[in-house]
């Protein structure tokens, strides 16, 4: 008996025997096969940008069908800027930011590209195109006087536009 717990033939027969009560432990144990995206609220985030944003605000009214919204961020430092990120119907990240940064700046850092690549009509409105292909990014620009707004993600460009097509402005509360 004393040869099974010395030397190599003991220490493999003590692996294999931890191996398998960790494969049991795992067979037994019930695994989550759901899919779970974190959903954030952005009401309050929206309300406070509003009291404080000094151009108009724009918002997704509705949120795309099947999207849910998973970060909310407010930078009211020297420029208000705000961030909200979704997980697209399709499962893809897209992301609305706005801000009343210098727009060259603010469009270029977030569409992670300083090259217009072309325009697109929606709602009316002319946005640029701008493509990242090594990050597979792809971004929407609108500058506006006072704000630049920007949609940008993995998301197609089909998800993009139906984000840029459900912005609406919201009257601040000041």
């Amino acid at each position: 008996m004393r040869r099974f717990s010395e030397g190599f033939l003991g220490y493999a027969l003590a692996v294999l025997f931890c191996l398998a009560i960790v494969g049991l432990f795992l067979l037994i144990t019930p695994q989550s096969r759901t899919e779970h995206i974190p959903r954030v609220d952005y009401s309050m985030t929206l309300a406070q940008l509003r009291r404080t944003a000094p151009y108009e605000v724009r918002a997704p009214e509705p949120v795309p069908a099947n999207w849910v919204p998973n970060s909310s961020t407010l930078d009211p430092g020297g420029h208000t800027t705000w961030r909200l990120g979704f997980a697209t119907a399709d499962r893809s990240h897209a992301l609305l930011a706005q801000s009343d940064e210098p727009a060259a700046s603010f469009a270029s850092r977030m569409a992670n590209s300083d090259r217009t690549t072309g325009t697109r009509q929606i709602n009316g409105v002319t946005w640029q195109e701008r493509v990242r292909p090594d990050k597979n990014q792809r971004t929407l620009v609108n500058v506006q006087p006072d704000v630049t707004i920007v949609v940008t993600g993995q998301a197609d460009w089909q998800e993009l536009t139906t984000l840029a097509a459900s912005l609406r402005p919201r009257l601040t509360s000041r």
